[in-house]
């Protein structure tokens, strides 16, 4: 549905549709692909608009690695590689959230809900897209079950790929590092959650570690984000006076949804505080709704970080899933004709949004 309608607004904006799917960050992660962190085109410019050698370290390396890797295989381009890789893991992440769904909720309509309402979320296009999103949500996804069901050794490799593909990774670390140190201290499992303690930072510590030798610099990667995409932590002033400004002045309807949108996370936040929903999936969701809302950078682009937060969508996909047929489907295609739209135009229409 998000293709389709993201087809129709570049016909009536007379856009190519893959050159669409294949813009914003969707270069840097293709350059990477093919050239690595050294080698990039001189057309390459950061979030600021200048040529910046040392931009593309924003870019975790997990997802870049592994298209460029695909990519070896002869007739596929690293374009078609990013595709295919998340494609892939789409399905893994559907899967899970399925799984996810009848776990907290013991209902197979509430899994498929949890994936539905994921697929069509604002700016959800991005999962149709060279971007991390698809690979570190369906990593994400499958951490969080293996944590609930007790697997620790998987869900703490899991953790570690996750770490290597975005930075959003520090909320997944931090909630199994939490989980398996509470396991630990009431003696449950005996030793086995040091196996999710231990590997659960690996990946990010490793990235973070090589570009602070890259740039010889302790923080080096933070100052990358700074300097190249003016993205740092602010304790939320820039989104408050953002959703302040949108609210309250005349802006456009896109603008103005955009602010409703980060409300409605905190929202749905406080909707998961829901005895049926396990406190790893909260303080999970918590993490992320706060470094996303907690940092500055383009306000535009934060419904797109908001994906990976989503059992917030567990209230949404249980309260959905407990209606008559005829309410439950209506509610749900007023939430995909939105998401669609939405993602549509901050593609097609609105600068920047990606």
């Amino acid at each position: 549905m998000g293709l389709l309608v993201l087809g129709a607004f570049s016909a009536v904006h007379q856009q190519s549709l893959a050159d669409g799917l294949l813009s914003w960050d969707a270069d840097w992660y293709l350059e990477i692909a093919r050239h690595g962190y050294a080698d990039k085109d001189p057309s390459m410019l950061d979030g600021n608009g200048n040529r910046n050698p040392l931009a593309s370290m924003a870019f975790f390396p997990g997802f870049p690695l592994l298209t460029g890797w695909l990519a070896v295989v002869p007739g596929i381009d690293p374009a078609a590689a990013a595709m295919l890789l998340n494609l892939a893991a789409g399905l893994a992440c559907a899967y899970g959230l399925a799984r996810l769904g009848r776990l907290v909720n013991g209902s197979e309509r509430t899994g498929l809900l949890l994936v539905a309402l994921f697929a069509a979320a604002p700016m959800s296009i991005v999962l149709s897209m060279p971007y991390s999103e698809p690979l570190f949500c369906a990593l994400a996804v499958w951490t969080l079950l293996w944590l609930l069901e007790g697997r620790w050794a998987r869900a703490g490799v899991a953790c570690a790929l996750a770490g290597a593909v975005r930075h959003t990774g520090v909320a997944l670390i931090l909630v199994v590092m939490l989980v398996a140190l509470v396991a630990l201290l009431r003696r449950r499992d005996g030793a086995r959650p040091w196996s999710a303690l231990l590997a659960a930072p690996c990946g990010m510590l490793g990235y973070l570690g090589w570009v602070a030798l890259r740039t010889g610099d302790l923080d080096g990667y933070f100052q990358v984000r700074r300097s190249g995409w003016s993205s740092a932590p602010d304790g939320g002033l820039a989104t408050a006076r953002f959703v302040g400004e949108s609210l309250l002045t005349d802006k456009s309807a896109f603008v103005t949804f955009a602010a409703w949108i980060l409300l409605a996370s905190v929202v749905l936040l406080l909707c998961c505080l829901d005895r049926r929903i396990a406190w790893p999936l909260v303080v999970y969701a918590l993490l992320v709704v706060a470094f996303v809302l907690g940092t500055d950078g383009l306000m535009f682009a934060k419904p797109r970080a908001l994906l990976p937060a989503f059992p917030l969508l567990l209230p949404l996909a249980m309260g959905l899933g407990n209606r008559r047929a005829p309410v439950m489907f209506s509610g749900l295609a007023a939430f995909v004709c939105f998401g669609s739209w939405f993602s549509a135009y901050a593609l097609t229409v609105w600068p920047y949004a990606f």
